[in-house]
């Protein structure tokens, strides 16, 4: 693997973080908009609508008792605030509701200055991802935020991504590799690493029921919540590689031909040569920003071949690699977005390109 980039002989170089890929055009991502009070994605990440939900459960106890009971906000699972919202307790629900407007406000205000940015001019579509639109509060909020930008004027539609939030950091990454790397193949590597976890599996291509990769499905994978751990970086590397070649030994049992390429969704900047510029920060285990450190590089050393073939690893923000996903059901529009609604707010922006003729 090069400082800057893979090659094959006589072909385009793959560059981490790129802008031009076989199917669309990254016009920007790692948007850093900030209002009065810091960083505009705070008001719309899943720590926002906690808060909005404690405010009024706060409110709510001035009057009376609490309809959610007295487990504290910050452990309340998603899925336990979705079984309240469809309960049979209407109070519990309305309290819900109550926060589900105030965040769907706030996504709604921050959305609409993302439509503002020259790099989402002209924007079509905008899918949301991240592990909150997972969740029935998610999707709602969504679809609020919708109703309130179409009030607004905006003529801009809004969906959560098609594949679970889980699987779309997977399965994205195998758009950042030309067909000539994946031909031939049955499946590939793929890893999305976030600010509580990591997860490692394998996205099984079905190129022989859809070549644009329609049909592709995470088949197996592993996930490792390091925000319990508090690993260091050397020791993340570690489980990353232990996690691959756990997963590497399942294919090879199922006789499923892996393609020599490891796609890598993270957090923050990337550059050419595979190194975080910025945005990195909460990333476990230290400063993954350092000039000194290079997680491409490291995984290639930890992992030189997949099969009989050299390995290549190919790394890009995380955003953009969950939009990818989103490539079969965006056919239809030219100009579109993804936000990621998690321990931040990620976001990316596309151009579709003309699709070659057969």
């Amino acid at each position: 693997m090069g400082n800057s980039a893979d090659k094959k002989p006589g072909g385009a170089p793959l560059t981490h973080g790129a802008a031009e890929l076989p199917s669309v055009t990254v016009d920007g991502y790692n948007l850093e908009l900030r209002d009065s009070n810091g960083f505009l994605g705070d008001n719309a990440n899943k720590f926002a609508f906690d808060e909005k939900l404690d405010a009024w459960r706060k409110r709510v106890r001035q009057a009376g008792a609490d309809p959610l009971g007295k487990t504290p906000t910050r452990d309340l699972t998603k899925k336990e605030i979705d079984a309240l919202l469809d309960g049979d307790d209407k109070e519990a629900a309305a309290v819900i509701f109550g926060a589900v407007e105030d965040f769907a406000t706030a996504f709604a205000t921050v959305l609409g200055r993302f439509l503002k940015q020259e790099s989402w001019k002209d924007t079509e579509r905008v899918a949301v991802g991240g592990g909150f639109s997972g969740h029935a509060i998610g999707e709602l909020a969504i679809a609020r935020a919708l109703v309130l930008l179409k009030a607004e004027g905006h003529r801009v539609e809004i969906t959560p991504i098609v594949h679970h939030p889980d699987d779309a950091g997977l399965i994205g990454a195998a758009y950042l590799m030309p067909p000539w790397m994946l031909k031939g193949h049955k499946a590939m590597l793929a890893m999305d690493i976030g600010g509580t976890n990591v997860r490692v599996g394998i996205v099984e291509l079905r190129l022989k029921e859809a070549e644009d990769l329609a049909k592709a499905k995470v088949w197996k994978s592993d996930i490792w919540r390091h925000a319990d751990d508090k690993p260091s970086r050397k020791a993340t590397v570690e489980r990353l590689v232990a996690m691959i070649e756990k997963l590497v030994a399942k294919a090879d049992k199922a006789d499923l031909e892996l393609a020599p390429v490891i796609g890598v969704a993270c957090p923050g900047v990337i550059s050419a040569d595979g190194s975080i510029l910025r945005g990195g920060q909460n990333l476990p285990g230290g400063n993954w920003e350092s000039e000194h450190f290079n997680l491409p590089l490291a995984l290639k050393k930890a992992v030189p071949q997949i099969g009989d073939e050299e390995a290549f690893v190919i790394m890009h923000n995380d955003a953009v690699v969950q939009g990818l996903s989103q490539i079969p059901y965006m056919r239809d529009c030219t100009s579109w977005g993804i936000l990621t609604i998690g321990t931040g707010l990620g976001n990316a922006h596309f151009h579709n390109k003309p699709e070659k003729s057969k």
